[in-house]
C-alpha cells in the first residue's frame, strides 16, 4: 500500500528501468510539451514551435555560438593541449603564451582557427538544432506530468542524443587542430594537414578519437544542457526578485549568461580528463585511449584544469548567451522555465 498518490506517479519514471510502459493521463485540455508549458504570445513569434524554420533557425544559432566562441578562445585552447601533451615543456597558462609567442610569434597562437571554426560550427549545428528536436520527442513521448516530475533526466537524455550525433560531425576538424596545435613542424594550416594525415593513416585518422570524445563530449554536454536549465529556473524562482514575464529581455539574457557560466565550470570539471586523453590520442600515431590513460595517470588526466575551466566557462557561458540571443533576434518561441501541469496540482491535492 503506497502513501501517497506522488509514489505512484514516481514510479512511473522510464528512466528509472530498462523496461516501462507508458501510463495514459487523462488531460482536461490538449497535451503540452515541458518547454511549451506555459503560454506564448502568438502575435510576438515568427514561426510555430517544434516547426522546421524552428529547428532550422536553432540550428543556425548553434553554428554561430559554438563556431564563433571556440574559434575566439583558440589561443587559450592552443596553450591547454600543450599543457596536456608536453608538461615537461609548457609548465603554466602564461609559460605556455610565452614559450608560444617565442617560438611561433604572436601569429602562432592562432594555429588551428580553421579546423576549429569549421568543426565546432557543424557540432553546434547538431548539438542545438538536435537538442531540440530530440526535448520535444521525448516530451511527446513521456506526456504532461511525467515529463515535468522526471525533467533532469529529460534534459540528459535530449543533450546525450544530440552529441552523440555532433561528435561525429566534431571529431575529423578536432583531429586536425589538435596535430596543427601539438606537433611543431607537421603542418600549419588545414589545407596542408588534412591531405598529410589521409595519405599517411587513411580516414581512420579523421576518426580514432571519436570514442573518447564521445567520452569527454557527451557528459560534457548532459551537464551543459542539463545544469543550465535547472539553473535558469532556480534563478528565476529564488534570484530574479520579479518574474520572468516583467523582465525584459535584456535581463533575460543576462540571466541566460550567469546560468551558462555556472553550468560551463561544471562542464570543465566533468569533462577535462577525455579532454587530455583526446589531445594526446591525436598527437600521436598508432596510440589508443586506454594507452594514453595508463599512461598520463590519475594526476596526469588534470593538468591544464585551470586553463579549461577559464576557457569552458566563458565559453558556454558566451554560447548560451549568442544562442539566446538568436532566438531573440528571430522572434523565436522563447517560454518560461517549465511549471508543474495543473492537472497534476490537483492529483496531489495542491489546489482546491
Amino acid at each position: 500500500m503506497y502513501p501517497s498518490t506522488l509514489t505512484q506517479l514516481a514510479r512511473a519514471n522510464p528512466f528509472s528501468a530498462p523496461l516501462f510502459s507508458l501510463q495514459k493521463v487523462e488531460e482536461p485540455g490538449p497535451r503540452r510539451r515541458l518547454a511549451a508549458a506555459a503560454a506564448v504570445d502568438d502575435s510576438d513569434v515568427s514561426c510555430e514551435f517544434g516547426s522546421g524554420k524552428y529547428y532550422a533557425l536553432c540550428g543556425f544559432g548553434g553554428i554561430l555560438s559554438c563556431g564563433i566562441t571556440h574559434t575566439a578562445v583558440v589561443p587559450l585552447d592552443l596553450v591547454k593541449c600543450r599543457l596536456q601533451v608536453d608538461p615537461a615543456k609548457y609548465k603554466s597558462i602564461f609559460n605556455g603564451f610565452s614559450v608560444t609567442v617565442r617560438e611561433d610569434g604572436v601569429r602562432g597562437l592562432a594555429k588551428g582557427w580553421a579546423p576549429t571554426f569549421i568543426g565546432y560550427s557543424m557540432q553546434g549545428l547538431c548539438k542545438f538544432g538536435f537538442y531540440e528536436v530530440f526535448k520535444i520527442v521525448y516530451s511527446d513521448l513521456l506526456g504532461e506530468e511525467n515529463t515535468y516530475l522526471w525533467r533532469t533526466s529529460l534534459y540528459l537524455a535530449a543533450s546525450a542524443s544530440a552529441e552523440f550525433f555532433a561528435d561525429i560531425a566534431l571529431a575529423p576538424m578536432e583531429a586536425c587542430k589538435v596535430r596543427i596545435q601539438t606537433q611543431p613542424g607537421y603542418a600549419n594550416t588545414l589545407r596542408q594537414c588534412a591531405p598529410k594525415m589521409y595519405a599517411e593513416e587513411g580516414l581512420w585518422a579523421f576518426y580514432k578519437g571519436v570514442v573518447p570524445l564521445w567520452m569527454r563530449q557527451i557528459p560534457y554536454t548532459m551537464m551543459k544542457f542539463a545544469c543550465f536549465e535547472r539553473t535558469v529556473e532556480l534563478l528565476y524562482k529564488y534570484v530574479v526578485p520579479k518574474p520572468r514575464s516583467e523582465c525584459s529581455k535584456s535581463e533575460q539574457l543576462v540571466v541566460t549568461f550567469v546560468a551558462g557560466y555556472i553550468a560551463g565550470v561544471f562542464c570543465a570539471i566533468v569533462s577535462h580528463p577525455a579532454d587530455s586523453v583526446v589531445s594526446v590520442l591525436n598527437k600521436e600515431k598508432g596510440s589508443t585511449a586506454v594507452g594514453v590513460l595508463k599512461r598520463l595517470g590519475p594526476k596526469g588526466v588534470w593538468k591544464g584544469l585551470v586553463a579549461r575551466i577559464i576557457m569552458i566557462g566563458t565559453l558556454t557561458a558566451l554560447q548560451w548567451f549568442i544562442y539566446d540571443s538568436v532566438k531573440v533576434y528571430f522572434r523565436l518561441p522563447r517560454p518560461p522555465p517549465p511549471e508543474m501541469p495543473e492537472s497534476l496540482k490537483k492529483k496531489l491535492g495542491l489546489t482546491e
